[in-house]
Parts: structure tokens; sequence; C-alpha cells
């Protein structure tokens, strides 16, 4: 299994100005790479692949004005083109958008293969450097200098923190020991989660808290002139703050997911189709708050590495309407309902909780038709609970 560790790094002055350089030649070949492979297909219908990519390269190291390409390590500079062809297999097989041309703002980062770093002994020696980089390791159960990368990735932030990303390739980790406990849970904003056990994990709005100062910083920038001091200044106070807010919603995501999948073996979710609820102008900004989506990828790499199981059940389930203790659906509840009685045996339900109990037992059905959702090897499969006849048809059939 492959692990990544990533640490906050402190070069120096000289190494800093070598990974500028770095980013700017990484931002250059992607860009004229991505405006070239554009012109081939929609010019000529040519697609391309990585080996004419590098000759592709190798061409504009020649050119006088990109002499300067030869100056920094050629292996950011090739693995770049690998990346690309990968964003665009992703885009192609419709698991991501189409690729878009890098910027010098943001975030900047370049990855190193073997041949371009030495790592020994707990010292990392990139390419063009003759001192090793500094980095503070964050694992006091893991030794440093018992890791064997594969990879390397050098990133800075907007706020301009340096991080090292080190990718290692270990043995899988040990199951985790059974604790008999299974959970539905329920997503919500008002309570970011709902368990089928009646607890009610608080939704802690990291934006709603840091909006008021978000703004003002943005006021201010706004009155500063382009390209001046006072307007870089602003600007970096502005990606402090979403630093903060995104490191809070970050935090209590892995906090959140981590005890669910620590506690219970079975994990029961639902489908939640984020890409059309934010469509919702009014519910939109506190949907994106959440990061179910983040929260659902979380919990399911977790389970995989401890042995848990999740179960994902249809989007469309209808588990907010229908009573857990009698089966009884209603016909409409409006979202303001919070707590509703059933009509079939008088039982007096909170939404979510409710909700919460349907999709475990929802999920407990699906695992026992054999519809499980995480098949990694082969397309999706239809829940069972989804799966209707078809209607028969008087008449011959038609060949």
């Amino acid at each position: 299994m492959r692990t990544a560790y990533k640490c906050r790094a402190y070069p120096t002055p000289e190494q800093a100005d070598v990974l500028n350089r770095t980013f700017g030649c990484v931002r250059v070949v992607w860009n004229r790479t991505l405006a070239w492979r554009h012109q081939r297909w929609h010019g000529e219908r040519l697609p391309t692949n990585v080996p004419e990519a590098n000759a592709h390269l190798t061409a504009m190291k020649k050119l006088p004005e990109l002499a300067w390409l030869n100056e920094v390590s050629s292996v950011p500079l090739q693995q770049v083109l690998r990346t690309q062809q990968k964003a665009f297999a992703n885009f192609f097989a419709g698991r991501a958008k189409y690729p878009r041309y890098k910027s010098r703002n943001g975030r900047q980062s370049l990855e190193y293969t073997r041949s371009g770093f030495r790592y020994r002994d707990g010292r990392l020696f990139l390419a063009k450097m003759d001192v090793p980089l500094e980095f503070v390791w964050s694992w006091p159960d893991v030794e440093p200098t018992t890791i064997t990368p594969s990879t390397v990735t050098v990133s800075r932030d907007p706020c301009g923190r340096w991080f090292i990303s080190f990718a290692v390739d270990g043995d899988d980790p040990e199951q985790a020991a059974a604790t008999g406990a299974m959970v539905g849970v329920d997503l919500g904003i008002k309570d970011f989660a709902v368990t089928s056990d009646g607890e009610k994990i608080v939704n802690p709005r990291t934006l709603a808290q840091r909006e008021r100062n978000l703004a003002r910083y943005q006021r201010r920038m706004a009155r500063t002139q382009r390209g001046s001091n006072n307007r870089a200044k602003a600007k970096a106070k502005i990606a402090r703050a979403h630093r903060k807010v995104r490191t809070s919603r970050q935090d209590f995501l892995h906090r959140t997911s981590t005890r669910l999948v620590r506690d219970h073996d079975v994990i029961v979710l639902e489908d939640l189709a984020v890409k059309n609820m934010v469509r919702n102008r009014c519910l939109a900004k506190a949907i994106s708050d959440c990061g179910w989506g983040t929260f659902r990828w979380m919990v399911e790499y977790k389970a995989a590495r401890t042995g848990r199981h999740v179960i994902v059940i249809d989007r469309w389930h209808p588990s907010s309407k229908t009573c857990s203790h009698c089966g009884y659906l209603l016909s409409e509840l409006k979202l303001s309902t919070r707590t509703w009685t059933c009509p079939g045996c008088g039982t007096l339900h909170d939404r979510d909780v409710n909700a919460a109990q349907n999709i475990l037992a929802a999920g407990l059905a699906v695992s026992a038709c054999g519809g499980d959702v995480r098949h990694a090897e082969s397309p999706r499969m239809l829940s069972p609970v989804k799966q209707e006849s078809q209607p028969v048809r008087v008449g011959i059939p038609s060949p």
C-alpha cells in the first residue's frame, strides 16, 4: 500500500530561489504543452502520448527564448508531462474536468522521481542543490531513516509555507480488531452527522465563523492598487484566512471519520449527489462548507486500511419519510419538519435519527443481497434496492 508523509519544509534562501525558478519552468512547460495538445487535436485531430510530449519538450528547450529551461532539473519537467497525460486520461474517463492552465498565483508544486533526489539517513538532497533540504518529521511512531520514498513532492501554498510529501510503498497495515458494532450515518447541515445510535455531531460551520474577517480582508484588498506591496500583503492575509478555514474543516473531518471507523465494523452512508445539491442557491454555501464528499472519501480509505466495511445505499432511498418501526411511508415530508408522528404505529420520530436507522437497515439489506457498492475492479453495480422487474409485454417480441 502506498502511503504519503507530508512535512513542513524550511529551505534556505538559495534553495527557495532554485525551487521558485523550477516552479516557473514547470508552469511554462505545462501551459505550452497543454496549448500544443489542444491545437494538435482541434486542428489536426491527432492524439498525443507521452513520447510525443517528451519530444515536444526537447524542442522547447532548444528554443533561444526558452533556454533557461535547461538551468533547472529535467526530472520535474518530465514528470509534468506524465501528470498531464494522466489528467487527460481522467478527463476522457469522465472522472475529472478538462485540464486547465496553471497560474503563478495559488499553490505551486513539483514532483521528483528517484532520479531527481537522494534520501539517506533521513536527509533529503534534491537535484541542483548541494545541501540537504531541512524538514520537520511529524510522526513519532515512524522512524524517518527507515523509509524509502519512491517520489518526493515539494509544494508551496499561497501563504508562503513550504511542504514535502514522501510517497512510500509499504506493506498493508494490520487489520483492526472487530468491535461488532454497526452504524448508519445521515449527513446534514445543522448537525453534520446523525448516527443510528442517536448521536448528533454538530456542524462546526468553519467558513461561517470566519466569514466576517474574510470579507473585511477582501474589502481591504479591493481598495489597494494592483501590483503594489500593500495589495500583496492584503492578498496574503486572505490566503491565511482561507487556510485556517481549510485546515479547521480537514481536522474536523479527520477526527469524525477516524472515530467512526475505529468504533464500528460496518458503516452505512448515503450516495449523496453533492454536485446537484449545490445548485440550490439558498443552501449552496452551507452544503459546500460541510465537505460531505471529502468525508465519504476519508471514511472509505480509512475503512479499507483497517479492514472495516463501508456500504453506500441508493440516493433515492426514502430514509426520512419511512417509519423505522413499522415501515409506513409518508407521501410528503417538508424539509422544515424536524419531528413527525407515524400514522401507522403512532411512534414519534426525530427526522434525522429515523433516517439514520433506515439507512442502516437498507445498508444491511444491500449487504445481505450481495450489492456492496465498493467494487474497485469493476463498474459500479446496481443496488438491489433499485433493481426492478421489467413489465410483461403482450405479443410476439420483435427480432
